[in-house]
């Protein structure tokens, strides 16, 4: 998003003062202007998000203790996985994250004695299953969404990933996904069929909601999106957070090519875009969406850290690595320690706080 130029900064300085007032009633053109900000527009928006963080929030840096694991190598052996979560656990995990297009010839019975494989091995939330795996499955087996969901959560699914929602626009998920899948990781794993249109994802996770399961709310940007589908996306997810309240928190993904879309599509990865959208987004989630996570494993802990003075107040997962198969989950290699989350409370100023999945508080950290 290329940013606007600040001379007699008309619109921005309009923009800026209502978000200074009542950042939950910006128009969609305020916003706009808003992403474009850069110089010291920049950093008194970013400001401006940072103090409705901590009103909102408090100061504390939020950061969970997770394991993420492949659906289909979660499936593939019971007895390891089984020894994964357990060592997860052992080594302070209290979520386990599963997530991956589902192989041939597994449906929602399959995803049921995984739910209780993973429930039953150590007692941890179970955060599975992107809406993209959730629609394949139900169509598998030929019936509703909803039944599949009420399932899983019988059976002890605790909250679903809100990934590959990409951007709400069905030209742009068109551009970066074509056929199949848009949120299919890069591995060998089979391609689920997915929810190809901004309303298929949506309708997966109210029902979701509605049967009692909370997700995260995601963006991807830096490709083809302009600043109009960040706030058109950012606007569907607060009506809908209207409706359910369903969506734990908010977390801004930049584009990465193989896992998103064609690396052609990408841009520059830019320290100003990624202020700008955390800033904007903790704005317009104001009243609706009350954390904003920075994704680190996406944005490496610099652009992290850039993004937690900007509006967000959450690092996300640790991503424990253990020793039974460091390489088990999507993010094999990168990892959080507790000292490099206490070191990076430090350097914001910020006490870290351990949190649950859907932001309960399990111990001091």
């Amino acid at each position: 998003m290329t940013p606007v130029p600040t001379a007699g900064a008309g619109p921005l300085a309009e923009a800026l003062a209502r978000a200074a007032t009542d950042p939950a009633g910006l128009t969609d053109a305020e916003a706009v202007a808003l992403l474009g900000a850069s110089g010291p527009e920049l950093d008194r928006l970013t400001a401006l998000a940072d103090a409705r963080r901590a009103t909102t929030v408090g100061d504390r840096l939020g950061f969970v203790v997770n394991r993420n694991l492949h659906t289909a190598t979660a499936l593939a052996d019971p007895d390891r996985t089984r020894a994964l979560v357990a060592e997860a656990h052992a080594l302070g995990a209290t979520e386990i994250c599963v997530q991956g297009p589902l192989p041939a010839g597994v449906g929602g019975a399959e995803l049921e004695a995984l739910v209780v494989l993973v429930t039953t091995a150590a007692p941890v939330h179970l955060h599975a299953f992107r809406p993209a795996e959730i629609a394949d499955a139900a169509a598998r087996d030929g019936i509703a969404v909803g039944d599949l969901l009420g399932r899983l959560r019988a059976a002890g699914l605790g909250s679903v990933p809100g990934t590959g929602a990409l951007v709400l626009d069905d030209g742009v998920r068109a551009a970066l996904t074509g056929p199949g899948d848009p949120a299919a990781p890069t591995s060998a794993a089979p391609t689920s069929a997915a929810p190809t249109s901004a309303a298929a994802w949506l309708a997966t996770v109210e029902a979701a909601h509605r049967h009692g399961l909370p997700s995260t709310a995601t963006l991807v940007h830096g490709h083809v999106e302009t600043p109009a589908h960040v706030v058109a996306h950012l606007r569907a997810l607060t009506v809908l957070q209207e409706r359910t309240g369903g969506f734990t928190e908010f977390i801004a993904m930049p584009y990465t090519p193989g896992l998103h879309g064609p690396a052609r599509l990408a841009r520059p990865r830019d320290e100003r875009e990624v202020r700008a959208v955390h800033a904007v987004a903790r704005l317009l989630l104001t009243g609706r969406i009350d954390h904003v996570q920075a994704a680190w494993p996406k944005l490496g802990l610099p652009l992290a850290e850039v993004a937690l003075r900007s509006g967000a107040d959450d690092v996300g997962g640790l991503l424990v690595d253990g020793l039974l198969d460091p390489a088990a989950g999507a993010e094999a290699g990168r990892r959080l320690s507790r000292a490099d989350v206490a070191a990076l409370a430090d350097r914001l100023g910020r006490p870290p706080r351990e949190r649950s999945t859907t932001y309960g508080r399990h111990r001091p950290a």
